[in-house]
């Protein structure tokens, strides 16, 4: 019995023996474990397809008309309003929420003004060859097939491009 006793009282010795003593925490080590363990809020990203949108000129030319190129999107409806930067134009449009797949209808109607310095050819094109959309902090980006940005689009307009005119 005294032998079990001894082996006993030595387990019990070793096993205390070979755990190590836990480090004292000092304030300055509680205040950077506070910060990295800290939640810091995270507000969720309420952008949304559907509304307004207004381009984000990407050149001079893109304000030449002096017009701000503008989508109304109406995802009940499927259809879309807008201004192209120089003429209005309207039609329908398909979304799924779920992938981002975004694609305008090539029957689109346009008014017919002229307005020289305005490249609006190329909008339009930019705007048939979009396929899908990423949304995030207020920007709605329309992308090409291959991941390629087309056009950045905004709620509010930005300030209008000094064209140099008195």
């Amino acid at each position: 019995m005294c032998k079990l006793m001894i082996a006993a009282c030595l387990i019990l010795f070793l096993s205390l023996a070979c755990q190590q003593p836990e480090p004292k925490n000092t304030a300055k080590d509680t205040a950077a474990t506070a910060l990295s363990t800290a939640k810091v809020p995270k507000v969720p990203d309420t952008t949304v397809l559907d509304g307004p949108w207004y381009l984000q000129p990407a050149q001079t030319s893109d304000a030449a008309s002096g017009k701000k190129a503008s989508l109304q999107i109406d995802l009940k409806k499927g259809r879309f309003t807008g201004n192209t930067g120089c003429n209005n134009m309207n039609g329908k449009f398909w979304y799924s929420a779920t992938d981002s797949s975004l694609s305008f209808s090539d029957k689109l109607i346009t008014t017919r003004m002229a307005c020289p310095g305005y490249n609006e050819k190329a909008f339009l094109k930019n705007l048939l060859l979009t396929t899908h959309y990423r949304l995030s902090n207020g920007v709605l980006t329309l992308l090409a097939e291959d991941n390629t940005e087309l056009s950045r689009w905004e709620r509010k307009p930005s300030a209008p491009a000094n064209t140099g005119k008195v």
